[in-house]
Protein backbone atom coordinates (compact mmCIF):
# COMPACT_ATOMS: atom_id res chain seq x y z
CA UNK A 1 0.00 0.00 0.00
CA UNK A 2 2.55 2.40 1.00
CA UNK A 3 4.56 1.23 -2.28
CA UNK A 4 1.61 2.14 -4.36
CA UNK A 5 1.01 5.93 -2.54
CA UNK A 6 4.92 6.38 -3.31
CA UNK A 7 4.34 5.75 -6.67
CA UNK A 8 1.32 7.77 -7.17
CA UNK A 9 3.32 10.94 -5.08
CA UNK A 10 6.06 9.99 -7.97
CA UNK A 11 3.97 10.22 -10.56
CA UNK A 12 1.94 13.24 -9.96
CA UNK A 13 5.72 15.24 -9.21
CA UNK A 14 6.68 13.83 -12.79
CA UNK A 15 3.32 15.10 -14.26
CA UNK A 16 4.16 18.84 -12.51
CA UNK A 17 7.29 18.92 -13.24
CA UNK A 18 6.28 18.21 -17.15
CA UNK A 19 3.84 21.16 -17.19
CA UNK A 20 6.62 23.33 -15.25
CA UNK A 21 8.66 22.92 -18.72
CA UNK A 22 6.17 22.76 -20.98
CA UNK A 23 5.15 26.65 -19.65
CA UNK A 24 8.59 28.17 -19.11
CA UNK A 25 9.95 28.49 -22.43
CA UNK A 26 7.35 31.01 -23.47
CA UNK A 27 7.27 32.73 -20.15
CA UNK A 28 11.18 33.14 -19.07
CA UNK A 29 12.87 32.39 -22.54
CA UNK A 30 13.86 28.60 -21.52
CA UNK A 31 14.43 27.04 -24.71
CA UNK A 32 16.55 29.84 -25.82
CA UNK A 33 20.66 29.10 -25.88
CA UNK A 34 24.20 30.83 -27.22
CA UNK A 35 24.85 29.00 -30.49
CA UNK A 36 21.78 27.93 -31.44
CA UNK A 37 22.65 27.73 -34.87
CA UNK A 38 25.88 26.53 -34.91
CA UNK A 39 25.01 23.41 -36.75
CA UNK A 40 21.79 24.55 -39.15
CA UNK A 41 23.41 27.81 -39.78
CA UNK A 42 27.13 28.26 -38.52
CA UNK A 43 27.57 32.26 -40.53
CA UNK A 44 24.48 33.61 -39.44
CA UNK A 45 25.76 35.84 -36.74
CA UNK A 46 28.59 36.80 -39.03
CA UNK A 47 26.05 37.50 -41.71
CA UNK A 48 23.95 39.65 -39.75
CA UNK A 49 26.50 41.45 -38.12
CA UNK A 50 28.25 42.31 -42.16
CA UNK A 51 25.20 43.64 -42.92
CA UNK A 52 24.49 46.01 -39.96
CA UNK A 53 28.32 47.20 -40.25
CA UNK A 54 27.65 48.11 -43.58
CA UNK A 55 24.64 50.06 -42.99
CA UNK A 56 26.12 52.03 -39.90
CA UNK A 57 28.97 53.02 -42.20
CA UNK A 58 26.61 54.46 -44.29
CA UNK A 59 24.65 56.08 -41.60
CA UNK A 60 24.93 55.50 -37.49
CA UNK A 61 21.17 56.29 -36.77
CA UNK A 62 20.60 52.62 -37.71
CA UNK A 63 21.92 51.86 -34.24
CA UNK A 64 19.93 53.43 -32.15
CA UNK A 65 16.88 52.19 -34.60
CA UNK A 66 17.89 48.96 -34.44
CA UNK A 67 18.23 48.95 -30.83
CA UNK A 68 14.75 50.73 -30.11
CA UNK A 69 13.37 47.96 -32.58
CA UNK A 70 14.24 45.14 -30.43
CA UNK A 71 12.95 46.52 -27.61
CA UNK A 72 9.64 47.86 -29.12
CA UNK A 73 9.75 44.25 -30.25
CA UNK A 74 10.07 42.37 -27.11
CA UNK A 75 7.35 44.63 -25.38
CA UNK A 76 4.40 43.92 -27.64
CA UNK A 77 3.67 40.25 -27.96
CA UNK A 78 7.51 39.32 -26.66
CA UNK A 79 10.64 39.10 -28.78
CA UNK A 80 8.58 37.15 -31.84
CA UNK A 81 8.92 40.11 -34.85
CA UNK A 82 5.67 41.13 -35.00
CA UNK A 83 6.81 44.82 -34.75
CA UNK A 84 8.61 43.84 -38.75
CA UNK A 85 5.12 42.93 -40.12
CA UNK A 86 3.40 45.09 -42.55
CA UNK A 87 0.74 47.03 -42.13
CA UNK A 88 -2.65 46.07 -44.34
CA UNK A 89 -5.92 47.19 -45.71
CA UNK A 90 -7.77 45.49 -43.33
CA UNK A 91 -4.68 45.55 -39.96
CA UNK A 92 -2.60 48.62 -39.07
CA UNK A 93 0.13 46.76 -37.92
CA UNK A 94 2.39 47.63 -34.93
CA UNK A 95 5.65 49.18 -37.32
CA UNK A 96 2.57 52.26 -37.76
CA UNK A 97 1.46 52.61 -34.22
CA UNK A 98 1.73 56.28 -32.89
CA UNK A 99 4.05 55.06 -30.60
CA UNK A 100 5.95 53.04 -33.30
CA UNK A 101 5.62 55.48 -36.54
CA UNK A 102 7.84 57.37 -37.17
CA UNK A 103 9.84 56.60 -34.19
CA UNK A 104 11.30 53.29 -35.78
CA UNK A 105 14.54 53.29 -38.16
CA UNK A 106 16.40 50.28 -39.89
CA UNK A 107 13.43 47.89 -41.64
CA UNK A 108 15.46 47.86 -44.42
CA UNK A 109 18.73 47.07 -42.51
CA UNK A 110 16.60 44.10 -41.74
CA UNK A 111 15.26 42.93 -44.98
CA UNK A 112 18.97 42.22 -46.31
CA UNK A 113 19.57 40.53 -43.01
CA UNK A 114 17.13 38.24 -43.53
CA UNK A 115 17.63 37.94 -47.57
CA UNK A 116 21.33 37.35 -46.93
CA UNK A 117 20.64 34.63 -43.96
CA UNK A 118 18.04 32.70 -46.44
CA UNK A 119 20.49 32.66 -49.27
CA UNK A 120 23.09 30.89 -46.70
CA UNK A 121 20.03 29.09 -44.80
CA UNK A 122 17.03 28.93 -46.44
CA UNK A 123 13.98 28.45 -43.95
CA UNK A 124 16.17 27.86 -40.50
CA UNK A 125 16.40 31.32 -38.93
CA UNK A 126 13.78 33.48 -36.99
CA UNK A 127 13.26 37.33 -38.10
CA UNK A 128 13.19 38.35 -34.29
CA UNK A 129 16.71 35.96 -33.99
CA UNK A 130 17.49 38.28 -36.52
CA UNK A 131 16.65 41.25 -34.89
CA UNK A 132 18.29 40.29 -31.21
CA UNK A 133 20.98 39.64 -33.56
CA UNK A 134 21.32 43.14 -35.21
CA UNK A 135 20.28 45.30 -32.39
CA UNK A 136 23.78 43.68 -30.08
CA UNK A 137 25.67 44.68 -33.72
CA UNK A 138 24.38 47.75 -33.23
CA UNK A 139 25.38 48.31 -29.51
CA UNK A 140 28.70 47.25 -30.11
CA UNK A 141 29.52 49.72 -33.22
CA UNK A 142 28.05 52.57 -31.69
CA UNK A 143 29.55 51.92 -27.65
CA UNK A 144 31.69 49.03 -28.15
CA UNK A 145 29.10 47.18 -25.71
CA UNK A 146 28.44 43.58 -26.81
CA UNK A 147 26.78 40.48 -25.62
CA UNK A 148 26.44 36.98 -26.56
CA UNK A 149 22.96 36.34 -27.42
CA UNK A 150 20.70 33.15 -26.84
CA UNK A 151 18.61 32.58 -30.13
CA UNK A 152 16.19 29.53 -30.84
CA UNK A 153 13.01 32.27 -30.83
CA UNK A 154 10.02 31.59 -33.28
CA UNK A 155 8.15 34.63 -34.99
CA UNK A 156 4.65 35.01 -34.60
CA UNK A 157 1.79 35.43 -36.91
CA UNK A 158 -0.09 38.53 -35.31
CA UNK A 159 0.84 42.38 -35.39
CA UNK A 160 -1.86 44.60 -34.43
CA UNK A 161 -1.27 48.49 -33.76
CA UNK A 162 -3.58 48.27 -30.45
CA UNK A 163 -0.89 46.09 -28.78
CA UNK A 164 1.72 48.46 -29.57
CA UNK A 165 -0.51 51.47 -27.74
CA UNK A 166 -1.49 49.14 -25.27
CA UNK A 167 2.34 48.02 -24.04
CA UNK A 168 4.99 50.32 -25.00
CA UNK A 169 5.94 53.37 -22.49
CA UNK A 170 4.86 56.50 -23.20
CA UNK A 171 7.49 59.74 -23.72
CA UNK A 172 5.37 61.64 -21.27
CA UNK A 173 5.53 58.45 -18.58
CA UNK A 174 6.02 59.41 -14.96
CA UNK A 175 8.04 57.41 -13.02
CA UNK A 176 5.02 55.37 -11.26
CA UNK A 177 4.19 54.52 -14.92
CA UNK A 178 7.11 53.07 -15.67
CA UNK A 179 7.95 51.44 -13.29
CA UNK A 180 5.08 49.36 -13.94
CA UNK A 181 5.32 49.47 -17.20
CA UNK A 182 8.88 47.45 -17.33
CA UNK A 183 7.54 45.17 -14.09
CA UNK A 184 4.55 43.88 -16.50
CA UNK A 185 7.89 42.55 -18.61
CA UNK A 186 9.30 40.75 -15.44
CA UNK A 187 11.73 43.73 -15.62
CA UNK A 188 12.89 45.13 -12.25
CA UNK A 189 13.33 48.93 -10.94
CA UNK A 190 16.99 48.82 -11.55
CA UNK A 191 17.03 47.20 -15.36
CA UNK A 192 13.99 50.00 -16.32
CA UNK A 193 16.81 52.91 -15.43
CA UNK A 194 19.79 50.51 -16.75
CA UNK A 195 17.24 50.08 -20.17
CA UNK A 196 16.37 53.80 -20.23
CA UNK A 197 19.99 54.88 -20.93
CA UNK A 198 19.58 53.44 -24.48
CA UNK A 199 18.21 57.09 -24.77
CA UNK A 200 22.27 58.42 -25.31
CA UNK A 201 21.49 57.69 -28.45
CA UNK A 202 19.23 58.55 -31.32
CA UNK A 203 16.77 61.16 -31.48
CA UNK A 204 12.82 62.48 -30.83
CA UNK A 205 10.91 64.41 -33.05
CA UNK A 206 9.92 67.71 -31.13
CA UNK A 207 6.44 66.93 -30.70
CA UNK A 208 7.49 64.15 -28.08
CA UNK A 209 8.64 66.91 -25.53
CA UNK A 210 7.12 70.48 -26.23
CA UNK A 211 4.44 69.42 -23.68
CA UNK A 212 7.54 70.82 -21.19
CA UNK A 213 8.60 73.90 -23.13
CA UNK A 214 5.05 75.86 -23.69
CA UNK A 215 2.43 76.49 -21.39
CA UNK A 216 3.65 74.08 -18.88
CA UNK A 217 1.24 74.56 -15.84
CA UNK A 218 -0.66 77.67 -14.43
CA UNK A 219 2.28 78.23 -12.44
CA UNK A 220 5.10 77.94 -15.21
CA UNK A 221 5.12 78.05 -18.67
CA UNK A 222 8.19 75.39 -18.69
CA UNK A 223 8.61 72.59 -17.37
CA UNK A 224 10.82 73.69 -14.16
CA UNK A 225 12.38 70.07 -14.50
CA UNK A 226 14.55 71.39 -17.22
CA UNK A 227 17.49 73.56 -17.21
CA UNK A 228 16.55 76.81 -18.48
CA UNK A 229 19.44 76.74 -20.96
CA UNK A 230 18.44 73.84 -22.64
CA UNK A 231 14.64 74.67 -22.36
CA UNK A 232 15.68 78.00 -24.22
CA UNK A 233 17.81 76.34 -27.09
CA UNK A 234 14.80 73.50 -27.33
CA UNK A 235 12.39 76.33 -27.93
CA UNK A 236 14.91 78.12 -30.45
CA UNK A 237 14.00 75.18 -32.28
CA UNK A 238 10.97 73.41 -31.81
CA UNK A 239 7.84 76.15 -32.48
CA UNK A 240 4.21 75.33 -29.99
CA UNK A 241 2.87 74.17 -33.00
CA UNK A 242 5.21 71.59 -33.37
CA UNK A 243 4.03 67.07 -33.10
CA UNK A 244 5.23 64.10 -34.26
CA UNK A 245 4.35 64.51 -37.85
CA UNK A 246 6.89 67.75 -37.66
CA UNK A 247 10.13 66.60 -38.77
CA UNK A 248 12.45 68.87 -36.76
CA UNK A 249 14.41 66.09 -34.70
CA UNK A 250 16.55 66.89 -31.77
CA UNK A 251 19.37 64.55 -30.25
CA UNK A 252 18.15 62.70 -27.02
CA UNK A 253 21.31 63.20 -25.30
CA UNK A 254 22.68 65.81 -25.64
CA UNK A 255 26.48 65.24 -24.29
CA UNK A 256 27.14 62.48 -26.46
CA UNK A 257 24.56 62.25 -28.93
CA UNK A 258 26.50 59.23 -30.83
CA UNK A 259 27.77 57.64 -28.30
CA UNK A 260 26.36 54.39 -26.47
CA UNK A 261 27.77 55.61 -23.08
CA UNK A 262 26.61 56.28 -19.74
CA UNK A 263 26.69 60.45 -20.59
CA UNK A 264 22.38 59.95 -20.81
CA UNK A 265 22.59 59.69 -17.03
CA UNK A 266 25.25 62.76 -16.29
CA UNK A 267 22.77 64.50 -18.34
CA UNK A 268 19.80 63.80 -16.27
CA UNK A 269 21.87 65.01 -13.14
CA UNK A 270 22.45 68.30 -15.10
CA UNK A 271 18.66 68.98 -15.57
CA UNK A 272 19.11 67.94 -19.57
CA UNK A 273 16.47 65.14 -19.92
CA UNK A 274 14.67 65.37 -23.20
CA UNK A 275 11.61 63.41 -22.53
CA UNK A 276 8.92 63.72 -19.55
CA UNK A 277 10.12 60.23 -19.02
CA UNK A 278 13.99 60.46 -19.20
CA UNK A 279 13.90 63.42 -16.68
CA UNK A 280 10.91 61.71 -14.29
CA UNK A 281 14.19 59.01 -13.44
CA UNK A 282 14.75 61.35 -10.30
CA UNK A 283 11.63 61.90 -9.16
CA UNK A 284 11.82 58.89 -7.01
CA UNK A 285 14.43 58.04 -4.37
CA UNK A 286 15.11 54.46 -5.74
CA UNK A 287 15.37 55.85 -9.30
CA UNK A 288 17.72 58.71 -8.72
CA UNK A 289 19.98 55.96 -6.78
CA UNK A 290 19.96 53.93 -9.81
CA UNK A 291 20.64 56.94 -12.05
CA UNK A 292 23.32 58.16 -10.00
CA UNK A 293 24.87 54.97 -9.69
CA UNK A 294 24.61 54.51 -13.93
CA UNK A 295 26.39 58.44 -14.39
CA UNK A 296 29.10 57.73 -11.80
CA UNK A 297 30.14 53.91 -13.26
CA UNK A 298 30.32 54.40 -17.03
CA UNK A 299 31.58 50.17 -17.09
CA UNK A 300 29.37 49.25 -14.52
CA UNK A 301 25.76 50.93 -16.77
CA UNK A 302 27.68 48.70 -19.75
CA UNK A 303 27.42 45.50 -17.59
CA UNK A 304 24.45 46.18 -16.30
CA UNK A 305 22.97 47.17 -20.03
CA UNK A 306 24.02 44.12 -21.97
CA UNK A 307 22.90 41.85 -19.22
CA UNK A 308 19.32 43.70 -19.10
CA UNK A 309 19.12 43.60 -22.65
CA UNK A 310 19.65 39.82 -22.88
CA UNK A 311 16.80 39.60 -20.09
CA UNK A 312 14.64 41.53 -22.09
CA UNK A 313 15.58 39.49 -25.33
CA UNK A 314 13.76 36.60 -23.55
CA UNK A 315 10.47 38.35 -22.75
CA UNK A 316 7.47 35.89 -23.81
CA UNK A 317 9.94 34.11 -26.76
CA UNK A 318 8.28 31.62 -29.01
CA UNK A 319 10.22 28.48 -29.33
CA UNK A 320 10.23 24.62 -30.25
CA UNK A 321 6.99 24.27 -32.95
CA UNK A 322 5.41 27.57 -31.70
CA UNK A 323 5.16 30.37 -34.29
CA UNK A 324 6.84 30.00 -37.23
CA UNK A 325 9.99 30.90 -39.35
CA UNK A 326 8.86 33.87 -41.41
CA UNK A 327 10.79 33.74 -45.49
CA UNK A 328 10.35 37.15 -45.46
CA UNK A 329 10.15 39.67 -42.00
CA UNK A 330 7.37 42.16 -43.64
CA UNK A 331 4.85 39.37 -44.36
CA UNK A 332 3.48 35.99 -42.53
CA UNK A 333 3.97 32.71 -44.22
CA UNK A 334 1.40 31.46 -45.97
CA UNK A 335 0.32 33.86 -48.77
CA UNK A 336 0.02 37.80 -49.09
CA UNK A 337 0.54 38.07 -45.69
CA UNK A 338 -3.28 38.68 -44.24
CA UNK A 339 -3.46 41.50 -46.36
CA UNK A 340 -0.49 43.31 -44.99
CA UNK A 341 0.55 45.96 -47.11
CA UNK A 342 2.45 48.71 -46.06
CA UNK A 343 1.56 52.75 -46.72
CA UNK A 344 3.90 53.94 -48.81
CA UNK A 345 6.48 56.47 -46.74
CA UNK A 346 6.05 54.62 -43.73
CA UNK A 347 8.60 52.10 -43.94
CA UNK A 348 10.85 53.84 -41.22
CA UNK A 349 12.81 56.47 -43.43
CA UNK A 350 12.84 58.69 -40.47
CA UNK A 351 15.74 58.44 -37.95
CA UNK A 352 15.12 56.39 -34.39
CA UNK A 353 13.28 58.89 -32.92
CA UNK A 354 10.19 59.54 -30.41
Amino acid sequence: MANTASMVMKLMTTMLCMALLLLTPFAEGQGLKVGFYNKTCPNVESLVQQVVAKAFANDSSVAPGLIRMHFHDCFVRGCDGSVLIDSTANNTAEKDSPPNNPSLHGFDVIDSAKSAVESACNNTVSCADILAFAARDASALAGNITWRVPAGRRDGNVSLSSDALANLPRPNFNVTQLINNFASKNLTLAEMVTLSGAHTIGVSHCGAFTNRLYNFSNTSAVDPTISAAYADLLRNKCPSTANLSTPITVSLDILTPNELDNKYYVGLQLKLGLLTSDQALLNDVNTSAEVKRNADGPGGWASRFKNAMVKMGKIDVLTGTQGEIRKNCRVVNGGSGVGLVVEVGVDGDGKASY
